[in-house]
């Protein structure tokens, strides 16, 4: 979902226009990037770095700024990524249906691999391929799935509509009169992450959202069922469709999910409770996980305290810089690297302007190494880059990895070689 970056861009824009306040709060200032480690002499979009370089140009984490006795989110060590170079691909097409999409989050159910898109627009009718698209409003989901295919430019669209000439897709997790929810609500999901290979189960993570103005409701979870060969929502758990409610807990899910091959966890990451507020408290990230096979059960979850406290069962109720895993971290996706032998971590620049990083771990549960830049995309008219997604399947070795990210309601696809 696209809320974290409306309101970084928003805090970005009070601060080039001298509002001292929203300088104090901002995550960073466009002078001053991500902390990162990225190659000399820059690059243009498209073009591939030729190698590493020294780390310069970092941006002043709150560690520096503030007088904090533990700070679990500040990066430790050295990066073992040394890229090779970086290959533009273009971006991802359904062939089977057209539309303006976002996320794309990649997950696996039963041997095959899925996308879960948000805010799904739908182009004109007849139209086969969203680049060629005309202007204008033909109708749109807040979410939907597609099958990945070998080609990561390739997508599938399942859960067509019956539009004619050319169908389109429709919602994935369905909205419920019950709750008051209406088409005006969105629902954030990040990857599938299965439960349970024999049936084709998995648990799908989301926030409940109210458009523009409506705030953040609350964190959830769905159950999903391939059904004729379609991913299908068949339970959404909670009172109100969410466990999680925004106000007192962390978004669990939000910014990134995470089915841990290597262990029997599902791991979720997500932002803190609404009702925190101010520089640097708004961008640090809290972790939970829950064995697969107990996803449903909300009982079952732990909370991650940080590395002084570890894992509770208690529900997460301190906010800090102790508790927190990361900081200034949007939605992006984890994966093991074979090849290095560590956890991987795709994100892009809070503000939104293009900058792919990659950070590593040997824990899920940090420390992280601190960021290196691998790509700078252009936005496309002016709009939002954001949301990196990682598609792991296409190189098991790890030594190449295929990135995505959305620019702008486009799905833009880059190849990452490792030395």
């Amino acid at each position: 979902m696209r809320s974290f970056f409306r309101k970084v861009r928003d805090e970005s824009q009070k601060v080039l226009q001298g509002d001292k306040g929203a300088n104090d709060r901002s995550l960073e200032t466009l002078e001053h990037p991500p902390q990162s480690e990225y190659y000399e002499g820059g690059m243009q979009s498209g073009q591939a770095r030729p190698g590493p370089g020294s780390p310069h140009a970092h941006h002043q984490h709150p560690s520096h700024r503030l007088d904090l006795d533990v700070d679990n989110t500040k990066p430790e060590g050295e990066s073992p990524l040394h890229v090779r170079n970086v290959e533009r691909l273009g971006f991802q097409v359904a062939n089977n249906s057209a539309s303006h999409r976002d996320l794309g989050f990649t997950g696996k159910i039963a041997g095959k691999w899925y996308a879960v898109f948000g805010d799904t627009m739908w182009c004109a009718p007849g139209v086969t391929n969203f680049l060629e698209d005309t202007p204008g409003f033909y109708g749109m989901v807040r979410d939907s799935v597609s099958l990945l295919t070998d080609d990561p430019l390739t997508v599938v669209d399942l859960n067509l509509n019956d539009d004619y000439p050319v169908p389109h897709q429709n919602q994935l997790i369905p909205f419920n009169e019950e709750w008051g929810e209406t088409n005006q609500y969105g629902f954030g999901g990040t990857s599938f992450c299965e439960t349970d290979a024999e049936t084709a189960t998995a648990a799908l993570y989301y926030l409940v959202n109210v458009n523009e103005n409506g705030g953040l409701l609350g964190a959830g979870v769905a159950k999903v069922e391939v059904r004729y060969n379609t991913p299908t929502v068949t339970q959404r758990f909670g009172d109100r469709g969410f466990w999680w409610d925004s106000n007192t807990n962390a978004k669990y899910g939000d910014q990134c999910a995470y089915r841990d091959e290597r262990s029997e966890y599902i791991y979720i990451w997500g932002g803190p409770p609404n009702s925190i507020t101010g520089w640097p408290h708004t961008s640090y990230a809290y972790l939970a996980r829950v064995k697969a096979k107990d996803a449903f059960d909300l009982d079952k979850y732990e909370y991650f305290w940080g590395r002084q406290q570890g894992w509770k069962s208690e529900v997460l109720t301190k906010f800090d810089a102790e508790t927190a895993v990361w900081w200034a971290v949007g939605q992006g996706q984890v994966a093991w690297n074979e090849h290095y032998q560590c956890y991987v971590l795709v994100h892009l620049s809070a503000f939104g302007d293009g900058a792919v990083y990659l950070r590593t771990a040997q824990s899920l549960e940090g420390p992280w190494t601190p960021d290196v830049q691998v790509y700078k995309s252009e936005p496309i008219e002016g709009g939002l880059v954001y949301a990196g997604v990682q598609h792991p399947y296409l190189d098991p070795t790890g030594r190449t990895l295929v990135l995505s990210f959305t620019n702008n309601n486009h799905i833009e696809v880059i190849k990452v070689a490792f030395a």
